[in-house]
């Protein structure tokens, strides 16, 4: 399946990409060999394939989330200059709502 330099241009103004003229025919040429690629993959027969996300089989390991009470954080939390609502107060960022 061949690319015109035509459809390259379109592509690549829709993405926003400015090529080159010399670009233009080697992505061209790059393109096209990719899309006849996928045009054989599109013709393997995967009729008695299963449908897979993944094929390693490996599960997910990681632990559950467990709160805990931590004296570290109370300490540096205890070191803040201003709290309020167990949060620190911090000068704002933004000069009104609008800016957010």
């Amino acid at each position: 399946m061949s690319i015109s330099i035509e459809e390259l241009k379109k592509i690549a103004q829709l993405a926003r990409i400015k090529l080159a003229p010399d670009e233009e025919k080697r992505y061209a040429e790059t393109i096209s060999v990719v899309l006849d690629y996928m045009k054989i993959l599109n013709e393997v027969d995967t009729s008695g394939v299963e449908q897979t996300s993944q094929v390693t089989g490996l599960e997910d390991v990681v632990r559950a989330d467990e709160s805990r009470d931590c004296k570290i954080i109370k300490e540096l939390l205890a070191q803040m200059p201003q709290m309020e609502n167990n949060e620190l107060v911090v000068p704002g960022v933004f000069e009104n709502q609008a800016d957010l």
